[in-house]
């Protein structure tokens, strides 16, 4: 029997069941038909967070960041590239601080850009300041 991992819709948040060797075929939700995957980082908040970092087998790759600040903008080209390049094995996803202030406050986030590491419901490391596209994908592949 194949191995099967449950992926969390980018789009309405619902669990999705997917067999292991068939996530390069990049699936569709089965309760709102998105695409699962898109290569693109997803949008983080207060409404979905908890199911990304919590349901999802996938690894997620959370970056911290917000509007104003010089180093985010300079890196989302970078995370935008990382993305393209490790879905689906792994989800990119970004969290605006200003407009979640009460999850940036729950995970310490003391300056920005941050990025962190969440798989099985748990922060496995972060890393603060921008990284270019390929140092970025490095530290990610370096800690899964």
């Amino acid at each position: 029997m194949s191995e099967t991992l449950i992926v969390v819709c980018p789009h309405c948040a619902a669990p999705n069941r997917l067999v292991a060797s068939r996530l390069a075929d990049r699936g569709h939700c089965g309760k709102c038909k998105g695409a699962l995957f898109d290569g693109h980082p997803i949008e983080l908040h207060a409404g979905n967070f908890d199911a990304h970092t919590g349901r999802s087998d996938l690894p997620l790759v959370v970056d911290f960041w917000a509007p104003w600040c010089g180093p985010c903008r300079s890196m989302a080209p970078a995370f935008e590239q990382a993305a393209r390049e490790l879905e689906p094995q792994i989800r990119l996803a970004k969290l605006n601080t200003e407009n979640e202030l009460q999850l940036a406050a729950r995970f310490a986030i003391r300056s920005i850009p941050t990025l962190a590491i969440f798989q099985g419901g748990c922060e496995i490391t972060r890393q603060a300041g921008a990284m270019d596209a390929a140092s970025l994908t490095r530290w990610i592949r370096s800690h899964l």
